[in-house]
């Protein structure tokens, strides 16, 4: 068997997983992390680098993480235009593996504490449950239809690049706090390691991608080069997404069990509340107690990203649109669907960057829709 036929699995645990031991348990959940992280990643040359000397390598960040040595390494930042313009810090493979190291020590306990309307970066969530949540809150805000109801939409203005780093480092030892009562190695580690990953600033020793005019396109608000000195983290990395959750668990709660709203849901920092016709003029008024809140916690309600109408107009959400009853796709994802089929055309994509649309419309309100879009394209839909 070769070396890129391994996986994790119960062979693994028996042979170096001994919880009784830290520096086997640490090697066990560096392998289960290595895994993990390689899933998406095996064609790239950083990977098949580190693979290629698995177990030194491993060992090696194992016994720098033992000796207080770990560092994040530098990577390479790039620009991207869909689905709007930003910018992606693209870790080294060393650090994807301590990103999920990270998130697998602390997942589960942060999972039973979230609300159960936070849809990004959660096994069994994601997109689609969040937009068929938003449609269960509009079915039961409204009585299965019967009554008037309204949709309040809101945005953290440039939320990765102002989150407060130590407001985060904050609420991970918390987190940490409670998860293991009693401290222990293992929680020293996970403090550790935390702290670096979440205090590293990623602009220093960066290598750039790009050319200078694409650079310059990108908004100051939206770019880690521009913010102040302990402010912002990256865009995508896993540990990044768990971060984004941990903080806002504090505007869930805030929201669903101070201020009462029940029909409230989240992705990332795009949130709603659905209220009912008697709800409607505490929620606007509420609408500054949650800018208050988010100030006090060193972010900022977007200004300009507030929209607030009856139910029966359609409520924009994760690239669908939710009406009383139906559910289709909203104007952006119908944009770039047409686009992404005239490229399968034209034999710029394949057929893959297709299939992903239709596996999502799929589950909506969205035959006449895609026949629209495939009669745009010059193609039949069937």
């Amino acid at each position: 068997m070769g070396i890129y036929d391994f996986s994790y699995n119960d062979d693994w645990e028996r042979e170096i997983g001994d919880e009784g031991n830290i520096e086997s348990w640490l090697l066990a959940e560096l392998a289960r992390a290595f895994f993990l992280a390689r899933k998406a990643k095996r064609s790239t040359q950083d990977e098949q680098l580190f693979e290629n000397r698995l177990f030194e390598n491993l060992i090696q960040l194992r016994d720098d993480i033992l000796n207080h040595k770990y560092k994040p390494g530098r990577g390479i930042a790039f620009i991207v235009h869909e689905p709007v313009i930003r910018e992606i810090f693209a870790a080294p493979f060393r650090d994807r593996v301590i990103h999920h190291f990270l998130f697998n020590g602390v997942y589960d306990w942060w999972d039973r504490r979230l609300i159960h309307d936070c849809y990004s970066c959660r096994i069994d969530k994601g997109t689609l449950f969040g937009i068929k949540r938003l449609a269960h809150h509009v079915q039961s805000a409204t009585d299965g239809y019967k009554h008037e109801a309204y949709s309040i939409k809101m945005d953290i203005q440039g939320y990765f690049m102002s989150l407060p780093r130590d407001g985060l480092y904050q609420r991970v030892c918390w987190g940490l706090n409670q998860q293991f009562p009693r401290g222990g190695k293992r929680y020293e580690i996970y403090k550790e390691i935390w702290a670096k990953i979440i205090f590293d600033d990623p602009t220093v020793g960066v290598r750039l991608r790009g050319q200078e005019r694409e650079w310059s396109k990108l908004p100051k608000s939206k770019s880690l080069f521009s913010q102040p000195e302990g402010k912002g983290i990256v865009i995508g990395n896993l540990s990044s997404q768990l971060l984004s959750n941990i903080y806002l668990d504090l505007l869930d709660r805030f929201v669903t069990f101070d201020l009462k709203y029940k029909h409230y849901g989240r992705y990332v920092d795009d949130f709603y509340m659905i209220v009912r016709e008697e709800e409607f003029e505490k929620a606007k008024k509420d609408i500054m107690l949650i800018d208050q809140f988010l100030a006090n916690i060193g972010l900022t309600l977007h200004p300009k990203k507030t929209r607030i109408q009856n139910v029966k107009k359609g409520t924009e959400f994760l690239g669908a649109v939710v009406y009383p009853g139906r559910v289709v796709p909203g104007k952006r994802v119908q944009s770039n669907y047409f686009k992404t089929l005239q490229q399968v055309e034209a034999g710029i994509k394949d057929l893959d960057s297709v299939t992903s649309y239709m596996g999502l419309l799929k589950h909506i309100n969205s035959t006449k829709t895609q026949r629209r879009i495939f009669e745009r394209a010059g193609l039949e839909y069937k």
